[in-house]
């Protein structure tokens, strides 16, 4: 696959004109940066096996049978297991904005294996809950870093035509994990999940080790031989054939460098609208109840008695999630985002509503019950596939994308710390507001938030499919733009 770009022609007598001055033609590789992302991505993926941990090892701590501890876990515990990551998901991405900013894109991903092996390193040698306690929030610092960071860094090396899809790796990788920790957690001890959770860091740190820096955080840094040696890299073309987009580039982060951005500039004109925007799509995606229903999936089709094999029923929704998610990147450039979040929010709530009919059925102990046992698994398919086609991917890619350079730092910590506020308090008392309302009315109220995503994204979010960064921010600040690329 070749990507194309204007090297500069001093004479002017070949290429096109592109910002005044005419290019050649030269060939590159743009395989080059979806490797680079998907090496990236990798601890992303990883973060998706200690997410998807609880599911299957849950039921392993319920017992005595290959429980490290020695005796069953209470409920209030499991609950607590569930969402401790998330609290140390709240604080990471404030680790991680800073280690962006200080150590750049590349180092601050590699540092984020440092509480990952700490997190796997409790969960091995644990002999109380304490010990899991505090492995979930070591893992939890290690989320809140790479979800950051991945962005920032996919957004910064793609091309404005490859962005959305490089931006989808995320859910995608995600789901990797997930699928990892689903199809082997019920067949191995606790003891080899952990093992391969260390090998799966250690494959990341060693592989990452080699992969490029952002150009523009040493544009930033003012190094702009560094930068042209990474981009160049990242496209596979010479020293010259980067120039012209390297000038593109160091134009952008000069202007936002003539700007020294603080935390009440995130609440100012274009930068806060960017910022609810960002913020309203990350609680639409965590009150679709996605984390409530991946941490807690098998106790979900053990509630519903369902007629499949919970385990196995699980295995089914992360290969669906798998799929699904694989294939955001190869139509979000094509389709844009706004249609894919439609489609999202709409097949969410469908999914929801039909899994809380069933759970309303079955606490009314209606006859009909024994004769849908499938509906689970339809319900939480539909679900899956459409969270995974847009609320589950789409808000990194889209908050990666509206904040200005000198602003991204600070706003997208803040962000991603309320998106895990929110998930903690959802995986934290999914299980008391279940026993209150009934599991039929708590995903009720998830399928309404998921209506009101549809109607949120159909009104106020843009559209910023083949958008270049200051494309992006002449929309938010009403300014006129160039046309769509084609």
């Amino acid at each position: 696959m070749e990507d194309r770009n204007y090297a500069y022609d001093p004479v002017g007598q070949t290429g096109a004109p592109l910002n005044q001055q005419a290019y050649r033609m030269e060939a590159g590789q743009l395989w080059r940066q979806y490797a680079i992302a998907g090496i990236a991505n990798i601890a992303i993926a990883s973060t998706g096996y200690s997410m998807g941990w609880t599911s299957p090892v849950n039921l392993k701590l319920q017992n005595t049978t290959d429980n490290p501890i020695g005796v069953p876990i209470t409920k209030d515990e499991e609950a607590w297991i569930g969402s401790l990551l998330t609290v140390g998901a709240i604080f990471g991405p404030f680790l991680g904005g800073f280690a962006a900013s200080k150590i750049g894109r590349k180092w601050g991903l590699l540092s984020t294996s440092i509480p990952l092996f700490i997190g796997w390193i409790l969960i091995a040698a644990t002999k109380n809950v304490g010990m899991i306690y505090g492995g979930r929030i070591f893992w939890g610092l290690a989320v809140g870093m790479l979800f950051t960071i991945s962005p920032m860094y996919c957004a910064e090396i793609a091309t404005d035509d490859s962005r959305g899809a490089l931006g989808s790796f995320l859910q995608a990788f995600i789901t990797l994990g997930y699928l990892l920790i689903y199809g082997i957690g019920p067949y191995v001890s606790y003891m080899v999940i952990a093992y391969v959770g260390i090998i799966f860091t250690a494959a990341f740190a060693v592989l990452f080790f080699f992969m490029p820096e952002s150009p523009f955080y040493y544009l930033g840094k003012g190094d702009r031989e560094a930068a042209a040696k990474c981009l160049a890299s990242i496209r596979g073309r010479s020293h010259e054939g980067v120039q012209a987009e390297l000038d593109l580039m160091a134009a952008d982060v000069n202007a936002s460098l003539e700007k020294t951005a603080t935390v009440a500039d995130v609440f100012r004109g274009s930068n806060f609208k960017a910022f609810y925007i960002s913020c309203a799509l990350v609680f639409f995606q965590q009150f679709s109840g996605i984390n409530a229903v991946l941490f807690y999936m098998t106790n979900i089709f053990e509630a519903a008695n369902s007629s499949l094999d919970s385990a196995i029923a699980t295995i089914i929704i992360g290969v669906v999630q798998v799929i699904a998610s694989f294939i955001t990147p190869l139509v979000v450039d094509r389709l844009g985002r706004r249609i894919l979040l439609l489609i999202s929010s709409c097949g969410t709530a469908i999914g929801l509503g039909l899994l809380g009919m069933f759970f309303m059925l079955a606490q009314a102990e209606n006859p009909v019950v024994e004769k849908i046992g499938f509906l689970p698994i339809l319900s939480l398919v539909l679900f899956i596939v459409t969270y995974c086609w847009g609320l589950g991917p789409l808000p990194w890619a889209v908050m990666s994308e509206l904040f200005p350079i000198e602003v991204k730092a600070i706003a997208s910590p803040i962000a991603t710390a309320f998106c895990w506020v929110l998930s903690f308090l959802i995986t934290r008392y999914f299980s008391a507001i279940a026993a209150a309302l009934g599991m039929g009315g708590t995903f009720f109220i998830f399928g309404a938030c998921c209506v009101a995503a549809f109607f949120f994204t159909l009104f106020l979010v843009p559209e910023t499919k083949g958008k270049s960064f200051q494309e992006i921010q002449d929309i938010l600040s009403g300014r006129p733009s160039k046309p769509e690329k084609a």
